[in-house]
């Protein structure tokens, strides 16, 4: 084996050993999840084996207005974080500080735990937090209840928030380091050509970007589709994300709803799993596409 070959696997050899750990891990519990989900738990006297939990999952109401809201949960705040990520990756490249700002902007938020900035948005938007009390003290409002229900709602602006805050830092430092490594002379043969500001980015950047922006939408989407923390600690007590009815069915002293609680489960992780398949052939056409010559958007 010559040394440059030697050299390309060695990353994937000093990786294998954590690699085997996680994938025995993950692989583990997802198929004891697999196995319990179908009514197999012989420690509690459950042998029969069928696929009867999931269709009285997907025909129950509860589940798949969990199963939406979840959904809706997950999008709007990959999309807003995606959007506020790629405006402030662009603004840092377009300062002088640069490099020193980026810092400034997504270290701090990315080490912080997801329950310290659960606690930090409650703190600051509730109806009692700083915002509400700031408008109190200048007679904006009246009443602590005039300030929005902005935690524990329905909407789940709170858990939004929270995501927000964390996620685009993460955005923003991915779209910033890929930007930053772009190579100018497009944008300098697209400015020689006649296009402004504006069609430099959507024509020439942004297309460039796609795979970084799309890679990031789906990562934070998945994250969010799967994260437990923060909806449980802002949740609204009238609706519930897919990872907090599993919680709850799992932690029912009716055995019944064990089952139950591991084919939430596995749906949630075969949902999280197709999106990593959708992601890998996006980018696998996008790159063929841009390869062609003919852009990637």
């Amino acid at each position: 084996m010559n040394k440059r070959r030697l050299s390309k696997i060695t990353p994937y050899i000093l990786i294998l050993p954590f690699l085997c750990m996680m994938s025995f891990v993950f692989a583990g519990g997802l198929l004891q999840a697999v196995v319990q989900s179908t009514g197999y738990m012989p420690v509690f006297g459950m042998y029969d084996v069928s696929l009867r939990y999931y269709v009285q999952l997907f025909s129950n109401a509860r589940f798949m207005s969990s199963l939406w809201y979840t959904f809706y949960i997950a999008f709007v705040s990959a999309a807003l974080s995606v959007s506020l990520g790629v405006l402030i990756a662009f603004a840092v490249d377009k300062s002088r500080s640069g490099e020193s700002l980026s810092y400034t902007l997504y270290k701090v938020p990315i080490i912080i735990p997801h329950i310290v900035v659960a606690i930090l948005v409650i703190q600051i938007f509730f109806q009692t937090g700083i915002i509400s009390r700031i408008l109190f003290a200048l007679n904006i409002i009246q009443d602590a209840t005039d300030f929005p229900l902005l935690i524990y709602d329905r909407g789940g602006i709170g858990i939004m928030l929270a995501y927000l805050y964390k996620q685009a830092p993460f955005v923003t430092l991915t779209v910033f380091t890929v930007l930053k490594g772009l190579n100018k002379k497009y944008v300098q043969v697209a400015q020689n050509l006649g296009a402004n500001s504006f069609q430099t980015v959507f024509r020439v950047t942004l297309p460039l970007l796609a795979p970084t922006i799309l890679s990031t939408f789906l990562i934070t989407f998945a994250f969010a589709f799967g994260a437990f923390e923060i909806p449980f600690l802002l949740r609204s007590p009238a609706r519930l994300t897919l990872p907090i009815l599993a919680y709850f069915d799992y932690r029912s002293p009716v055995l019944a709803h064990m089952p139950a609680a591991m084919a939430t489960s596995v749906t949630i992780s075969v949902i999280s799993l197709s999106f990593i398949v959708v992601y890998m052939w996006l980018l696998r056409a996008m790159t063929r596409r841009g390869m062609e010559g003919g852009g990637f958007l």
